[in-house]
């Protein structure tokens, strides 16, 4: 089917966890006739939701790696990308935001805005990403659309604005008002029935109307002219609601039950209708062959005819080789057309061209400025821009977040060993959050991730999809040091052998730096140290700071400025100028009042009100720090930061402390310093490490 791209929509559908993302997904995918049953999410027929094609998605119930497809609605081609919920899977969210057009927001009608939303909200933010809410779950006890929608304003500071009311809520719920036509819709099995508002709601439906034309006549004169001439037409609101979501001042908030089918069509078509085309997005590359004093800066245009710039956004390792999904910002491709990575300047032919459906595959002649679509047998890495030979542009990259928790891993065998590498190789080029290493000293594996849930997914991924049966060592926390006071240093490296000496003299100080990780600043005048060894002297100082003298983790907040020296005209040289930096950075450290630092996550735990007590408690024991708590009839939600160190094991804990009740997301927040207790008995361990090592 040709479309133009004027008939295409980018979106994406994110929410906290448990909000009905997939199970929306599923219905989308149901009513634009790309699937003919619907499976559900923990599906007791054990097929689960078309968009969680993972065996463990469907065990588990939960999204771990995002899905795109393609459905069609009212003559428009909609690529969706369905992401997780879970912050341990953040990367996914990400990686979606920065190639879509505009997004739905899934809130659940009781839970409202939760933990994850703000954080999906954030993300949003930081892409731009225009927004639809939508309030699922309307059929649930406790059910409360106006409730949710002054939570849009209040807690996401939204201009969120009702283009709906709910017919019945709860087990009576049948169907929503239409603000815009001012008529009833009520879902009948997979038919819509259109009539006369309930007299009931009238009165209501009236206000809120005038509510919504208030908000969206502020971003259009034509619509302000005609309420005050009463001559106002659906197609001016909707003109109006548009031009506000697309410079994302309005957010249009539609409601309904996925799982009842309810709200699905009137959803659709909002997303249809005020959501922006690829060609409304203001698409940004940097020209690389651009001087250095002009603007590198390039608006890309929509346009299939130019040359092609596309984004490898997603990498998958199939049995047929790398999947690599693209997003096309400019121009158009085809088989045979030649692309080059503008990172590695490598030249690629494009075979094998697809759109996917799930884990289906679509082969499609050409892909155009807006699509997104997948490429067989390409080498590159996630976040690369591909282009045409003579275009030096290249996109921004994805935001990857920095891993906290690390795990040492290991195969009971060679062979096992061959088949782990494989595996870790692939994982951590399909996910940047997701990282591995040998440690120098011990020896052992390490791989690191976002979180307990994410590193527990690949590790069974690596059981299921390699077969190999991983020994894991304890979870290890990404510790820091840093210093507290500055410190001087008046360091003097001199080795004296047969031939050429060693000779290098730095004088300096170590000072803290806020908000930074390092920082290096000379100082040195009047060539007391030749230029050509000032570089030397960074890097001896960052060989340093990836391992501190207290417990061997990296030193952060640290500037090293660089006063003085002295060199020898025949011993002095790179390796010499290195070891002095290294050595006067460890003299001063000693001095500088080292602390450990230690990654402290912000944890929100929801469940219900009567449980408040036990996970207050529960907090407390872990040195928690709670911030604060909000009791909504019976429902309760506890913010609080806690140190990563203790949140292992929490989930069992709040399981059986809460009935199965309670759930908790956590996500990083910052470093704080560890209590003196804790960093002696970490120096302690460290002390019997090197023992063991040096013994």
């Amino acid at each position: 089917m040709a479309t133009t791209i004027e008939r295409m929509r980018n979106i994406g559908i994110s929410a906290h966890i448990d909000s009905g993302k997939t199970t929306l997904s599923e219905r989308i995918l149901y009513y634009c006739g790309k699937i003919h049953r619907v499976h559900e999410v923990k599906g007791k027929d054990g097929v689960g939701a078309t968009m969680d094609s993972m065996d463990l998605e469907r065990e588990r119930g939960i999204t771990i790696a995002s899905a795109a497809t393609s459905v069609s609605w009212a003559e428009h081609r909609i690529n969706i990308i369905d992401t997780p919920g879970h912050v341990d899977f953040t990367i996914e969210v990400e990686r979606s935001l920065r190639v879509l057009d505009g997004a739905v927001l899934v809130l659940c009608s009781v839970g409202g805005v939760q933990s994850q939303t703000i954080t999906v909200d954030r993300q949003l933010r930081r892409y731009d990403v225009p927004r639809l809410a939508f309030i699922n779950k309307c059929d649930r006890v406790g059910a409360n659309p106006q409730k949710i929608r002054d939570q849009l304003e209040e807690k996401l500071k939204h201009n969120a604005v009702l283009m709906q009311i709910p017919i019945g809520l709860e087990d009576r719920h049948q169907g929503v008002v239409d603000l815009v036509s001012m008529q009833a819709v009520l879902f009948e099995g997979d038919e819509i029935r259109r009539g006369e508002i309930p007299p009931d709601l009238r009165e209501e439906a009236h206000r809120r109307r005038n509510d919504l034309l208030d908000a969206a006549s502020m971003f259009s004169d034509e619509l302000t002219e005609a309420i005050l001439e009463d001559r106002v037409t659906e197609e001016l609101i909707h003109a109006a609601v548009r031009r506000g979501t697309i410079a994302r001042k309005l957010t249009p908030v539609f409601m309904g039950s996925a799982y009842k089918n309810k709200g699905i069509q009137t959803l659709l078509d909002g997303i249809v209708r005020y959501l922006p085309d690829p060609s409304e997005v203001k698409n940004i590359a940097v020209d690389q062959s651009a001087p250095p004093d002009a603007p590198a800066e390039v608006v890309l245009s929509s346009d299939p005819d130019a040359p092609p710039v596309l984004l490898a956004f997603k990498l998958e390792d199939g049995p047929y080789g790398q999947l690599t999904y693209i997003r096309i910002y400019q121009g158009r491709i085809q088989k045979g057309t030649e692309l080059q990575n503008a990172r590695s300047g490598q030249r690629i032919k494009v075979g094998r061209l697809i759109r996917m459906h799930a884990d289906h595959m679509e082969d499609i002649p050409e892909a155009m400025a807006g699509d997104i679509a997948a490429l067989f047998g390409i080498d590159c890495a996630s976040g690369d821009t591909f282009t045409d030979p003579s275009c030096p542009y290249t996109l921004t990259s994805i935001f990857v977040p920095e891993p906290v928790i690390s795990l040492a891993v290991s195969a009971p065998d060679k062979k096992a060993l061959d088949r782990l590498a494989k595996a870790l190789n692939r994982f951590s080029k399909e996910d940047p959050t997701f990282r591995t290493f040998v440690d120098p000293e011990s020896h052992e594996t390490i791989i690191q991730g976002m979180g307990e849930l994410h590193l527990d997914v690949y590790v069974e991924r690596m059981k299921r999809e390699y077969n190999v049966e991983v020994a894991t060592g304890k979870p290890q926390v990404a510790y820091r040091e840093a210093i507290t006071k500055k410190a001087e240093f008046d360091y003097t490296h001199k080795k004296q052998t047969g031939g050429a000496g060693q000779y290098g003299r730095v004088i300096g100080y170590l000072e803290p730096l806020a908000d930074g990780a390092y920082e290096f600043v000379n100082q040195v005048k009047g060539g007391r140290i030749p230029r050509e060894f000032i570089p030397s002297c960074d890097k001896g100082c960052k060989t340093a700071v990836k391992k501190g003298d207290v417990i061997g983790f990296p030193v952060t907040g640290v500037r090293v400025v660089l006063t003085d020296g002295q060199y020898h005209e025949v011993d002095s040289s790179d390796n010499a100028f290195q070891a002095a930096a290294l050595g006067a950075f460890r003299q001063a450290y000693a001095k500088a009042k080292p602390v450990i630092l230690e990654p402290v996550m912000k944890v929100s735990v929801e469940g219900p009100s009567e449980f408040a007590g036990a996970v207050f408690g529960s907090i407390n024991q872990r040195r928690g720090v709670i911030v604060s708590s909000i009791e909504d009839g019976s429902f309760s939600r506890v913010d609080a930061e806690v140190p990563l160190s203790e949140m292992f094991g929490y989930s069992n804990q709040l399981r059986s402390l809460t009935q199965g009740k309670a759930e908790f997301t956590m996500e990083f927040l910052k470093y704080g310093r560890v209590p003196a207790a804790v960093a002696e008995e970490l120096q302690k361990q460290h002390a019997e490490k090197r023992a063991r090592e040096t013994g």
